[in-house]
């Protein structure tokens, strides 16, 4: 399988379960699997008052890259490849995770009653006590950023992720999705390997981390620190 090489990033189109075997080891993997709630359809309906006017919201009942969360498997390779994991909607996996480790709370700010305050990761790192980003997302600040997929997460969010999991060097997402983390490793001057089998939000992924390397780094390299791994 052939990847596409974008300066320090190494992308692959297609499933990650193909993908892993024939990679080595990353200072971390940081990733956000599907969570099996059909987020890729969308929803039907409109939101109201946007611009003025009401919004009808894509719905797509063909997508299934949503359809099931991953097996146990494939959640416990995903932690062996990389010394640091941070698993986002780690609490849909917990069944197969050690109950060690350091959780990561995004608090969305929402406004709206009917949806979740935030999410949560899941990291083998080995401080116990949680730490929470806060950025909000609801439509009113959502609107102000491009969105590529039903569940990007902010850049600001993966960046912050980064520097939890210890500034590491090399970085994997197996879920790579429109690229966000790949985004953020390339303006923090990291090397990423990213893997996603839907070719849509891959060629978005690829034309977002070459946009990122046109904008060059954006941030001043750290010195990775030195993290003591936690077996599961």
């Amino acid at each position: 399988m052939k990847p596409v090489i974008i300066g320090d990033a190494t992308l692959y189109l297609g499933d990650c379960m193909d993908v892993l075997p024939t990679l080595g080891r990353f200072d971390a993997c940081i990733t956000d699997p599907p969570y099996g709630i059909s987020a890729d359809k969308g929803k039907k309906g409109a939101i109201p008052f946007k611009g003025g006017k009401f919004y009808e919201m894509a719905y797509h009942p063909e997508n299934v890259w949503d359809k099931q969360r991953p097996d146990g498997d494939l959640i416990r390779a995903i932690v062996a490849v990389g010394d640091v994991s941070v698993i986002w909607g780690g609490n849909y996996f917990a069944d197969y995770l050690s109950a060690q480790g350091r959780w990561l709370w995004w608090d969305k700010c929402q406004t709206m009653p009917s949806y979740g305050d935030g999410e949560l990761a899941w990291t083998n790192l080995p401080q116990t006590t949680p730490k929470k980003f806060t950025w909000a997302n609801n439509k009113i600040f959502a609107d102000r950023v491009e969105r590529h997929h039903p569940t990007q997460k902010p850049l600001e969010l993966m960046l912050w992720c980064i520097k939890q999991a210890g500034n590491p060097a090399t970085i994997l997402d197996p879920f790579m999705g429109s690229g966000t983390i790949g985004v953020a490793a390339i303006q923090m001057g990291r090397k990423f390997t990213g893997i996603e089998r839907e070719p849509k939000y891959f060629d978005i992924a690829c034309k977002r981390i070459e946009q990122a390397y046109a904008q060059g780094q954006l941030f001043a390299p750290e010195q990775p620190k030195q993290i003591q791994e936690v077996l599961i």
